[in-house]
């Protein structure tokens, strides 16, 4: 199975780049995983939150495949617990072609890539910039191929 994590806008923050960068390197080692950048729309200024939502989850669907497991991170997603993320990627690993992951735009999706998505999951009721997000969920992601694995990375 192949993994994917689509973006949307790139990552600015040097340091999260470093740790995005450092765990996509980890993962690869457990399973086929890549990062993809759908890039920032231009002259949002003109736009209401809405056409933006709208134009950003156009470029998303361009990048989805029709036999895809779309997981959309969002605050309204299901939110597991490690271990409860790692028991359920097992299952996906064994049933799924190629899971994507999706981080949206500050305003969240669209109607369209909502409609799409398989499922949505939360990394917290707490909220994270959209930067800080892409860390924290493959460093998530990390732990829970630890987890499958039984290596000592998380503990209970």
């Amino acid at each position: 199975m192949k993994t994917e994590l689509i973006l949307v806008g790139r990552t600015v923050s040097k340091e999260f780049a470093r740790v995005i960068d450092d765990y996509r390197e980890r993962i690869t080692h457990y399973m086929p995983f890549a990062v993809s950048v759908i890039p920032e729309l231009k002259n949002t200024k003109s736009l209401s939150e809405e056409q933006q939502k709208v134009l950003e989850g156009e470029l998303i669907l361009k990048q989805l495949q029709p036999a895809d497991t779309v997981v959309l991170l969002d605050e309204h997603g299901r939110e597991p617990r490690s271990v409860e993320l790692a028991a359920w990627l097992e299952k996906k690993l064994q049933t799924a072609r190629r899971l994507v992951f999706v981080i949206g735009g500050p305003y969240g999706f669209s109607p369209a890539v909502y409609e799409r998505a398989n499922e949505q999951l939360s990394l917290s009721r707490l909220t994270f910039s959209h930067q800080m997000v892409r860390a924290i969920f493959v460093e998530q992601l990390y732990r829970a191929c630890t987890i499958i694995k039984g290596e000592p990375y998380h503990h209970e």
